[in-house]
Parts: C-alpha cells; sequence; structure tokens
C-alpha cells in the first residue's frame, strides 16, 4: 500500500496565496512559510518537517516558491480601504443635511440614497481587507467592487455640477482625487471579476444599476430638472387713519395701518423690508388757464408723475422704520398688522403725504438662511467693516448678513459658499444682495448678484397710500365724529 502525505499545499494562485489540506480537509491559505509554520502549530502539527516528502506534498512549486509581494498586496489594500472609507465620509456629508432637514419629499430621498450608499461603502472599508488577504467572504470583492462603483458614479456627478461654474470650494479637493481613485480601484477589481462567487450574481448587477440610476436622477433634479413651483402671493395693504391734534406741541399725529399676509403655499424668510412716509410739497402755476404749458416739470423731476399745473415735485421722508426684522420668516397663510403713529407740524409745507411699504422675501423652499448670524444687526457707525459698499447708501447704516445655502446639498459643495447682505438706512432705500461677498475685501460684483438673486428667487412686492393734507387739517377742524 502506498503512503499518501497528508499536507498538501496547492500551486500559488494568481496572487501567491497557497492552499493548506490536511488529509481531505482546507485548512487555510497562506503567503509564506512563516504564515503555512503558523498555521501547522495551530493545528497542533508544529514538528512537522516541512522539507520532508512524507509528510509535505508540495504542488505547483517546492517549498521556495512564493510569489507573494507582501507590501505591494498591502498597500494596495491600504489605499483601496482609504478611499471607500474617504468617500463613505463624502456621501454621508453630501446626503445627512437633505436626508434630515430638506424641504421637499424628493430632496428626502436622494438624501436618503447618498446615506445609504455610504453605509454600503462602510461596509466594502471591512471587507477591502478580507478581499486583500484570504477573502474568506465570498462576497467581499463583489461589494467592494460596487463601493468604487459608487464613488465613480458620485464623484462623476459632483464634477458635472463643478463645471456648470467652475468656482473654488474645499470639496473640489475630495471629489477629484476621489474620482481618480474610482478609476484606479476599478482597473484593479474588474479584472479579477469579483461577482463571479456570488450566489446570486444578477441581484448585484441589480445593485450596480441602481446606482447609475441614482446618479442620472441626481443629475436631473440638480441640474435639468426645474420642479414646478407654487407661485408667491402676498396681500400688501398701507392705509392712513384719522389724525388728532396733539395741543401741547401744536403737531399733528397721524395713525398708519399697515398689513402683510403670505396668501400662498409657500413659507418666506425676510430679507428686508421698510416702510416710509414722505411729504411732498410742489409749485402750482396756470390757475386754471388751459393755455398753460402743459406737465410744465413734474415729469421731469419724478418721471413715474406728471401734472398739468404742478412742477418741481419734491418728497421729504417724514418717518421710516421696519415692519419685520431681516431673517424673520413668513409662513404660508400668516398675517401680521401693525399701528404706526408719526408727528408733523400743524403748519407743515406738504401738500400730500405719501407711504411706501417694500417687503423683499426669499422662498424657503429655494435655499437656507443661517438665521442666527443674519438677524445680528451690525452698525456701520460702530463696525466700520461692514459699511455698505453701495453708491446709493448713506455712511450711517444697520448691516445684516449671513450665509445662505442651496436647499440641495450637491449643489452647495459644487459651489463656493454664499452670503445674503441687507443694508438699512431710516434716510435710504433699502439694499441687499445675494453674492460670495463676506466683508472680507473687495466690491460687490453685481453682475453676478442679479444671477445669484434668480437662483434663490429673491424678489420684492411693494404697497403704498396716499393721504391729501388738505383733507388731514379739514377732518380735524370739523372735530371728531
Amino acid at each position: 500500500m502506498s503512503i499518501r502525505p497528508w499536507v498538501v499545499v496547492e500551486a500559488p494562485d494568481g496572487r501567491g496565496l497557497r492552499r493548506v489540506t490536511v488529509g481531505r480537509d482546507t485548512v487555510g491559505s497562506v503567503w509564506s512559510p512563516r504564515d503555512l509554520r503558523k498555521l501547522l502549530d495551530r493545528l497542533g502539527y508544529g514538528d512537522v518537517d516541512l522539507e520532508d516528502p512524507v509528510s509535505v506534498c508540495w504542488r505547483g512549486g517546492g517549498s521556495g516558491t512564493w510569489p507573494d509581494r507582501a507590501w505591494r498586496r498591502r498597500t494596495a489594500m491600504v489605499v483601496m480601504a482609504a478611499g471607500l472609507l474617504a468617500s463613505m465620509i463624502l456621501n454621508v456629508a453630501i446626503g445627512w443635511p437633505d436626508a434630515s432637514g430638506a424641504l421637499t419629499f424628493a430632496q428626502r430621498i436622494t438624501g436618503a440614497l447618498f446615506v445609504l450608499s455610504g453605509v454600503v461603502q462602510g461596509a466594502g472599508v471591512l471587507l477591502a481587507f478580507d478581499h486583500g488577504g484570504r477573502r474568506e467572504h465570498r462576497s467581499s470583492g463583489a461589494v467592494v467592487l460596487l463601493g468604487a462603483v459608487i464613488a465613480l458614479a458620485t464623484d462623476s456627478l459632483l464634477i458635472l455640477l463643478w463645471l456648470e461654474e467652475k468656482e473654488f470650494t474645499p470639496y473640489l479637493l475630495a471629489f477629484v482625487p476621489l474620482w481618480c481613485w474610482s478609476i484606479w480601484a476599478l482597473g484593479v477589481l474588474i479584472p479579477e471579476k469579483p461577482w463571479k462567487g456570488l450566489p446570486h450574481p444578477k441581484k448585484f448587477a441589480a445593485g450596480v444599476f441602481a446606482t447609475a440610476l441614482l446618479t442620472a436622477v441626481s443629475l436631473a433634479y440638480s441640474t435639468l430638472f426645474q420642479p414646478a413651483m407654487a407661485p408667491m402671493r402676498f396681500s400688501l395693504k398701507a392705509e392712513f387713519g384719522r389724525a388728532w391734534v396733539d395741543r401741547s406741541q401744536s403737531f399733528l399725529q397721524v395713525p398708519l395701518k399697515l398689513s402683510v399676509k403670505n396668501t400662498g403655499d409657500v413659507s418666506v424668510y425676510v430679507i428686508v423690508n421698510d416702510f416710509s412716509v414722505y411729504g411732498r410739497t410742489a409749485s402750482y402755476s396756470g390757475e386754471g388757464d388751459p393755455s398753460a404749458e402743459p406737465w410744465k416739470e413734474s415729469f421731469a423731476t419724478r418721471n413715474e408723475e406728471a401734472e398739468r399745473y404742478v412742477d418741481r415735485l419734491s418728497y421729504h421722508r417724514v418717518s421710516s422704520a421696519r415692519f419685520y426684522e431681516p431673517g424673520d420668516v413668513l409662513e404660508a397663510g400668516q398675517e401680521d398688522v401693525r399701528e404706526h403713529v408719526f408727528q408733523i407740524p400743524r403748519n407743515v409745507p406738504y401738500d400730500l403725504l405719501h407711504v411706501d411699504l417694500q417687503f423683499t422675501y426669499m422662498r424657503k423652499d429655494r435655499g437656507r438662511i443661517d438665521v442666527e448670524h443674519f438677524k445680528q444687526a451690525h452698525a456701520s457707525w460702530q463696525h466700520p467693516r461692514y459699511r455698505c459698499r453701495a453708491a446709493r447708501c448713506p455712511a450711517d447704516t444697520l448691516a445684516f448678513h449671513g450665509r445662505v445655502r442651496h436647499n440641495n446639498n450637491l449643489v452647495n459643495v459644487t459651489r463656493r459658499p454664499m452670503y445674503v447682505t441687507a443694508f438699512w438706512s431710516p434716510t435710504r432705500t433699502p439694499v441687499y444682495s445675494v453674492s460670495a461677498f463676506h466683508f472680507t475685501g473687495g466690491w460687490i460684483d453685481y453682475s453676478e448678484e442679479e444671477r445669484d438673486l434668480g437662483k434663490f428667487d429673491i424678489s420684492t412686492r411693494y404697497a403704498d397710500a396716499e393721504l391729501s393734507v388738505a383733507e388731514l387739517l379739514h377732518a380735524i377742524s370739523a372735530g371728531p365724529l
């Protein structure tokens, strides 16, 4: 009867790993004689002579055939795991804000899918060490491959979005190197065909297809698809009340009632607002003569008004205040009313009183404002850094400044930081902007500002009212009703 060796070391595979059997049982795989000795020691065969052909059979190479390049294999394994870990962190950082706080269901789903893809890549990080080692789990290579496909898809999406504006963002230093890493990883993994060992290769293919579909949907939603937005509707009213005489001061106290109602379906942020009362002075001429020179100079001095017998129209600001604080939120259906009383001398030289109410807002479904910082008022005379740089701003203003973000975080990570700025002064019309300007030097590029205002759908609504001073004085002289 022939004697058959009971320890068999098989020929090295493509990576240099040699399978070991004892009798009819496979007990493991080894990379080197040292690994083989450790394996036999664990099995209780530490005294086996590796050079004894009676005890050990070497197939496909003797005891000196060990083609494994440990440093190369371990380096590749670490790089593979590091790339998956970095990609996981990036995907979760992108998806979590939308998954947890987006206003629309579609944005939440997109964010959740990015978080889920990060979870898959996290599993790939753990299995990358098994795939680079002895491959005890048949699915390890497929999971690592899926993580690399996800990285390629998401990083390609981010690069496409970035190419639209080509603005520097710190995330650029992450997704561009990760895109290069994903190309390298696929070049290493695909020739190995890790899906062959899976029990359900069709499900794996479906997972890869779902990843590609996620990328396509995200790209369409972020750049191509413009959702049909509900129109914004506001009801703004301004009206004068009946004036009273302050007998101790010879002043008229004129009440003013203002109201703002959001009659639409979308909540808004208040960017800046103002209501100002003006007194009008004018020169009268012609005395009713129809042959008098028509329109005189009224149209030249204030081109939205023209009167035949009135010229040299001049408006003087009497009172100015804010209805809301910048950063306040006006919910859908919310209505606010304010009553304000201003004083003018009884012998006032004005012929008309005029009130302007303006309200500038940003839709909450188009962006998010860092309200905590935006609500802080910075007086330009106390903080010169916050002085208004627009030519139409007076020196004494209140500045409001805060970060503004798109509701889709995919866009945020591929764009430079944006800030919303508003200036309010009791003597001038409010000024506002959305740009990369952050009071760190330089000037606002107003050509870019107009484009950015459109991205966040920032608009202004107006209301006004007029009152004849003659009517006001007549009502006072007639006494209480």
